[in-house]
């Protein structure tokens, strides 16, 4: 029998453009760890209901997300992506060429605190933010997501129970300490109104009000 996720999916042709992004990943040697195809989608859906003009996105890895968030950009939008390899940011600049974003879509590489703090030092501003990186710093990059926001932005956090790890008790890694304290700051953070979403691997939205 199949579960909600799969069921969901089988109603959906794959998508060949992102299909071949995940192919890509694998033959690079990259992890597998995309965001799945069901939030893919609604991070289109978000981007295209928000109306949102400037997007920033916290981890590149091959551009699976940049396509899904690309494709709810109003005309004229811009994603500013950020990743710390040079590799993967070259292999996401890639695929977001050939899917027709090359224009729309700007990397920088390094350590994304550092880009953070220098996005803020411009007076940069966004309309979404979508954080899909290195999971112990799911805190302070939520704190420069507000900073950075503008008023209404939406922010989503995705793998917020790490396959599991953050709902059990006995598992207490940094990584996981850190995606309980992005959970309860999402959760009761007086500057968001929010949510969290079950499927997959769970998936943290906000507004900042």
């Amino acid at each position: 029998m199949l579960n909600q996720e799969e069921y969901s999916e089988h109603l959906y042709t794959e998508d060949e453009i992102l299909l071949n992004v995940k192919q890509a990943i694998l033959e690079s040697g990259m992890p597998p760890v995309s965001v799945t195809p069901g939030y893919g989608r609604l991070l289109t859906m978000l981007v295209r209901l928000s109306r949102s003009s400037r997007i920033l996105e916290i981890g590149a890895l091959g551009g699976y997300s940049g396509i899904c968030l690309c494709r709810g950009l109003a005309s004229g939008g811009k994603l500013t992506s950020l990743e710390l390899k040079a590799d993967y940011a070259a292999l996401a600049q890639r695929h977001l060429e050939i899917a027709g974003y090359g224009d729309a879509v700007e990397y920088r590489v390094g350590p994304a605190m550092e880009s953070l703090g220098n996005l803020a030092a411009e007076g940069q501003k966004f309309d979404f933010f979508f954080i899909d990186a290195d999971k112990e710093n799911y805190p302070n990059y939520l704190e420069y997501a507000i900073q950075l926001a503008r008023p209404g932005a939406i922010i989503a956090g995705d793998n917020i129970f790490l396959r599991g790890r953050t709902l059990n008790t006995d598992r207490n890694g940094p990584a996981i300490q850190a995606m309980r304290h992005f959970n309860e700051m999402m959760a009761r953070d007086e500057r968001l109104t929010s949510t969290l979403l079950p499927a997959y691997d769970g998936l943290a939205l906000a507004i900042v009000n």
